[in-house]
């Protein structure tokens, strides 16, 4: 069989499993099971166990469930109350008004979770009641929270890049690094497209004729300072090279239990909560993680990544057309699969590929990647934001998938921008290794 073949068995028998609503983590094992029984000779129980055994081994690893621990108890410190109320003063007067705010809220709760669905579900929580209660549009209120929350999965601690960084072999402290500036970038792409809205459509944003004083404005900053103080500890740690990424999660942690004390919300039963739901997502990630090892090895032996880069190499693609046709790819499988699945599933081909083969920079294909994944999270049917968001806010689905559209295309152009001007995420990196 060709490459090419190989891949749309592999996938087709995935995709036909996955329709059968099984774990994803459970399906993908089933096809790399079975693969490696039919294609080699080797015994499958020990083949598995070295496989899973050899990805979990990884030192690096270990800051995974320290950054989600992090972001799970200042989920439940009150951080995103305070942080919330703590912005609407500054917005008040521009253009948008208190949508921004959704937009900065998701922006700053994303430095403390690494988490897109956890992004728009605690600032959903907060600013869909009050929106309402001030007569804003629903439409654009859930839409800027899909949009904004999807930067969960960019800016760090952003779980994403952590999982791309162990998967490639790359540094996660530079991928961090590199993800800051897009991050901001695609924030103040979204603020500018509400002003426009705003401003080309006055009734979407209500009559809020409230004022605040500087000295309210500079109360709300005093209130979230701790936050504030350990977001840039844990990524000032990591750029500096004072720690590796492991040390400042647990750091992170520390800070986010002192949070938590000086917010006057913790319990023990609050740190319960929030080490089961560490040990929840975790044994999620980390099965999705060992499955897809054992595909990614099948897909190395059947030799696919290097038969497909000859084919493209005898086609005569050009970079730039072959980047476009992998963009597409990420387009089409983010409507059927979540991101961290696309994400472990398509590197073990397409890294070799452009990586490799065309000279593409790690780094920086790490950042468009993740946003690519992040376009994932607002698209109908899989977009698991549209889903928090149609919770959150009790919104039809199609009513919340329309409104998160015109987001979906600023994070498009986004990874134009990034493709045109390749130093917004790589300029951060290199002062790091200075």
């Amino acid at each position: 069989m060709s490459e090419i073949e190989l891949v749309v068995l592999l996938f087709g028998a995935l995709l036909l499993i996955l329709l059968t609503g099984i774990w994803i983590g459970v399906g993908i094992g089933l096809v790399g099971v079975v693969a490696m029984a039919i294609f080699t000779r080797y015994p499958v129980g020990n083949m598995m166990a070295s496989l899973c055994m050899g990805l979990v081994n990884n030192f690096v690893l270990v800051c995974l469930p320290g950054f989600i621990l992090m972001g799970e108890i200042l989920f439940r410190s009150g951080a995103s109350k305070d942080l919330y109320e703590s912005i609407t003063p500054w917005v008040s007067r521009i253009p948008g008004k208190l949508l921004h705010s959704n937009v900065l809220s998701c922006t700053l709760f994303a430095a403390m979770s690494g988490s897109s669905a956890a992004t728009a579900a605690t600032i959903g929580t907060v600013a869909i009641p009050e929106l309402n209660r001030l007569g804003y549009k629903p439409g654009l209120v859930v839409g800027s929270l899909a949009g904004a929350g999807t930067l969960g999965l960019l800016i760090p601690p952003s779980i994403s890049l952590i999982v791309y960084g162990v998967i490639t072999n790359n540094s996660i402290g530079q991928l961090y690094v590199a993800a800051i500036l897009p991050g901001i970038m695609l924030a103040l792409l979204f603020m500018f497209y509400i002003a426009l809205r705003a401003l080309m459509q006055p009734g979407a944003v209500t009559e809020d004729h409230r004022t605040f004083t500087w000295k309210q404005r500079f109360e709300g900053l005093v209130k979230i300072l701790p936050t504030m103080i350990l977001i840039f500890l844990v990524l000032g740690l990591i750029y500096l090279g004072v720690t590796t990424p492991t040390e400042a999660a647990f750091i992170g942690v520390a800070g986010a239990v002192l949070t938590s004390l000086i917010y006057r919300n913790f319990s023990f039963s609050m740190l319960l909560e929030s080490m089961l739901g560490t040990i929840r997502t975790s044994c999620m990630l980390f099965l999705i993680m060992m499955m897809a090892a054992v595909m990614s090895s099948m897909v190395a032996y059947l030799k696919i990544p290097s038969g497909l880069a000859q084919t493209v190499s005898q086609a005569g693609f050009s970079p730039e057309l072959l980047f476009v046709v992998v963009c597409f790819l990420y387009l089409v499988l983010g409507c059927f699969f979540d991101g961290m699945s696309i994400m472990l599933l398509t590197l073990p081909i397409i890294y070799p590929l452009l990586v490799t083969q065309l000279s593409y920079d790690a780094v920086w294909f790490g950042v468009i990647l993740t946003i690519l994944i992040e376009v994932a999270q607002v698209t109908p049917p899989v977009g698991f934001n549209l889903y928090v968001l149609q919770h959150v806010s009790g919104q039809p689905i199609g009513m919340v998938a329309k409104n998160a559209l015109p987001f979906a295309v600023l994070l498009l152009l986004g990874v134009v921008l990034l493709y045109l001007f390749p130093q917004i995420a790589l300029f951060l990196p290199a002062q790091m290794v200075r």
